[in-house]
Order: C-alpha cells, then sequence, then structure tokens
C-alpha cells in the first residue's frame, strides 16, 4: 500500500502544479569545482580540452532560475496561452545573463566580461567597436537590449512567410501526449521503488529509487516510436548507445510541503563510479514565482544593421548590401 500511497501523493502534488498559472523553478548543481575536475579526468579528454579551473568554478556555483506565466493553468496551456517567460543563469557573484520573451519580443542582457574571463575567452571591450555596432555595445557592457523575432525572420535571421519558408516543426497531439504520459507512468511504477517518509513539520518526503540505465532505457523505449513527432533535432539515443552508462541506483528525494510539491533532489554520486567524488547532485525547486516584468530602457538590436556596420567594406551602401537572409548561407 505504501508504493501505491507514496505514487499517489506524487501525481497529486503534479497536478497541483499544474493548475498554477505563474510558476517559478530553480535548479542548482550540487556539487563542487574539484567534483567537476575529476569528472573530466575520468572522461580522459584530449590534450588541451581539460576542463578549465575558471569554468569547473562557474559550473559548480552557476543557479538557472526559470519563471512562467500563462493566462491559463500551466497544464492546459499551449504556446499562445503564454503571456511572459524569464530566465536567469547566476552565480554567488551575482546575474551573469537574462532571458525574458513577451509575445514577439526578446530581451536580453548578459555579463559578458565575466563569463569571458571564466570560460577563458575574453571578449572585446564595448569602447573598442565602432559607432556603426548600435545597441551591440550595450551587450558587452551587460545591458538590456532588446529584439522583435518577426522583425529577425523579415531580416533574414529565421524564417520567412512565402513558399521557401520552413514547415512548422512537429509536435505531439493532445491524444498522443496524455497516451505518452500514461505510458511513461507505468515505466515507473513498474521499475521505481517509491517511500514516504515523514519531515518537519508540515512537510513531508517521498523517495524514488531506480537503476539509471534500466529506467531511462525504458522510458525512452516508450518515447521512440513517437520521434517523428518531436522537433528537428532531438536525436534520441538508442540502446546501444547507452550500453556503457552506469546501471547504479539513483534516488530522488521529492519534498511536499501541504501536499505540494517544493524541492527535487536527485543524488547521482553513484553515477561517478570510479571518479572521486565529494558530492554530485542536483537540485530543482519550485515556488509561486512572481511575475516576469519588461525591462526598463533596453535599446532595440537591429542585427542586420550591426552586421552591416561590422562587417561591410568601404563604400558600400545599403543597396549593395542587399536584403538576402544571413540564414540562408551554408557555412
Amino acid at each position: 500500500m505504501e508504493q501505491l500511497s507514496a505514487g499517489k501523493k506524487l501525481d497529486r502534488a503534479f497536478e497541483k502544479l499544474g493548475e498554477k498559472k505563474t510558476l517559478s523553478f530553480e535548479l542548482d548543481l550540487d556539487t563542487d569545482a574539484a567534483t567537476l575536475k575529476a569528472l573530466d579526468a575520468k572522461s580522459k579528454p584530449a590534450p588541451g580540452d581539460e576542463m578549465p579551473d575558471e569554468a569547473a568554478e562557474l559550473l559548480s556555483g552557476a543557479k538557472i532560475t526559470l519563471t512562467m506565466e500563462s493566462k491559463k493553468p500551466l497544464a492546459d496551456s499551449g504556446e499562445k496561452d503564454l503571456v511572459g517567460m524569464a530566465m536567469k543563469i547566476s552565480n554567488p557573484d551575482g546575474d551573469l545573463a537574462e532571458y525574458r520573451m513577451f509575445g514577439d519580443d526578446v530581451y536580453l542582457r548578459a555579463d559578458v566580461d565575466t563569463i569571458g574571463k571564466l570560460t577563458g575567452s575574453p571578449v572585446p571591450s564595448a569602447d573598442d567597436l565602432p559607432p556603426e555596432a548600435g545597441a551591440f555595445k550595450d551587450v558587452l557592457s551587460g545591458k538590456w537590449v532588446k529584439f522583435d523575432t518577426k522583425e529577425m525572420e523579415k531580416a533574414g535571421f529565421g524564417g520567412e512567410d512565402g513558399e521557401d519558408s520552413p514547415a512548422p516543426a512537429p509536435s505531439l497531439d493532445a491524444k498522443t501526449q496524455k497516451k505518452l504520459v500514461k505510458s511513461l507512468r507505468e515505466v515507473v511504477a513498474r521499475e521505481v521503488d517509491l517511500k514516504t517518509a515523514d519531515g518537519d513539520g508540515d512537510t513531508e518526503h517521498v523517495t524514488a529509487t531506480a537503476p539509471f540505465r534500466t529506467l531511462l532505457t525504458k522510458l525512452l523505449g516508450e518515447i521512440r516510436p513517437l520521434a517523428k513527432d518531436l522537433p528537428p533535432g532531438m536525436d534520441l539515443p538508442t540502446d546501444k548507445d547507452l550500453k556503457d552508462a552506469p546501471n547504479a541506483n539513483v534516488t530522488a528525494d521529492f519534498t511536499l510541503k501541504n501536499g505540494e510539491l517544493s524541492e527535487v533532489n536527485v543524488d547521482l554520486a553513484k553515477l561517478a563510479e570510479t571518479a572521486k567524488v565529494k558530492k554530485l547532485g542536483l537540485v530543482l525547486r519550485m515556488t509561486d514565482g512572481t511575475k516576469p516584468t519588461v525591462p526598463a530602457g533596453a535599446k532595440e538590436l537591429d542585427l542586420k544593421e550591426i552586421m552591416q556596420g561590422l562587417f561591410s567594406g568601404p563604400g558600400m551602401t545599403e543597396d549593395d548590401f542587399g536584403d538576402e537572409g544571413f540564414g540562408d548561407e551554408d557555412f
């Protein structure tokens, strides 16, 4: 009965998430730089391709926050129902990059100087760019910039209307989605050992334990027949690709507060096998979140204008530059 009880508690917790119209997720890699360097060494990178110390520090302290707001409950929402979305990457020293989307408008900002130093790939100073760079200087200065996705498409940085425009991306219809979710739930029910435990105050825990390679192989087996309906670029690994994946047990700890899912902690340390790791996990936190807001003072980023200013030769005019789409060339 405990298995059924734990499963029902998780189902209800996820259903409550789907009933919300605004929700925030925070993903945190629970590890340290030494562990990441040990895992990198275990993969035997080619000389010169080893993970830089700065990159290990960046990844070990990074957090990703995603907030969504919809007109409808999120479980019933489609792309057109989203009012706004925001994603932020940060570390203990501050925000590294942020992205917000409202309708066709996208807003971006990034601390490119810090990212360049941490990754070992310094970027030029905004002062080194010519005046024609326009709002691109704001990008290098860490200020908010914006662009209209429709205008970008017209400028040739995306699909355009007409007979040459790409076909709409494949997507699963509602009936197929429900069938897939049912199949995945059945796999989880068969392969995952669920247990419940009391927490502090109004919290309780549901732990889920399963052999990693077996569970992943079974789940992908259910998804693979629908691969043709998935978005382009989502190539699923084959069973042969997974044969060398560790099959150690992985445990996920779901924290429920008043029946609502508030945190998921996944312990991945056993997947490191022979690599020396202190701790290796993923932590996902859920909150009601705050509604994403439009940043003030963002400059319009015209990529076509920037490309003209940065790469046109002396004496070239807009007529010489033409209206060809950058995205149409094969590089």
